[in-house]
């Protein structure tokens, strides 16, 4: 059975924390997942709206799906994290949150993190033999972690798929399609 029939479901879970999500990873991997079929959905520690940012002004808001509380990995075929500074360092200290993150780790769902989005990876305990890539200011944080920090435009390990920031979107992307679809 592929990943992608997991369930029976084509939906891909976008966890972000309230504010503070750079807009251009959450929407950059929304429409590639839409584009190619999957059902992203928006999942957060509360219902209502999240803010994001482009860097660090104030962006457009989108509504939240479900939240954490209400979600479980059993109900979806992957997971995207996006980044920006402040939403992985406030989603870190959600401990519903982190266990849903590890949840997909151990599960063997795709995951796809981008730029500090990584830091739920660090906080998850999940990182420990991997090899993967992040926000330069972040190597520090993976190798304490028990990681491997390359500087790659993305990085695949197993069904974890990571990338260093905005710019490296495309290759992203791609890759995580390709780890949902196999």
């Amino acid at each position: 059975m592929n990943n992608h029939d997991q369930g029976g479901t084509r939906r891909v879970a976008v966890l972000v924390a309230m504010e503070g999500i750079e807009q251009v990873e959450l929407t950059g991997p929304w429409k590639a997942l839409e584009e190619a079929g999957w059902e992203p959905v928006l999942v957060a520690p509360e219902a209502g709206e999240v803010q994001a940012f482009e860097h660090l002004d104030r962006a457009d808001t989108f509504p939240v799906d479900t939240t954490v509380a209400d979600a479980s990995m059993d109900d979806f075929a992957g997971l995207v994290l996006p980044g920006g500074v402040a939403n992985p360092d406030a989603l870190r200290l959600d401990a519903v949150a982190v266990a849903f993150v590890r949840d997909a780790i151990s599960a063997d769902r795709p995951v796809a993190a981008i730029c500090h989005a990584i830091w739920m990876l660090v906080e998850a305990d999940v990182l420990s033999g991997r090899r993967v890539t992040s926000w330069p200011s972040l190597q520090t944080d993976v190798r304490n972690a028990g990681g491997t920090w390359v500087d790659e435009e993305v990085v695949r390990d197993g069904r974890l798929v990571t990338s260093r920031n905005p710019d490296d979107l495309p290759a992203f992307n791609a890759a995580l399609l390709d780890v949902l679809s196999t």
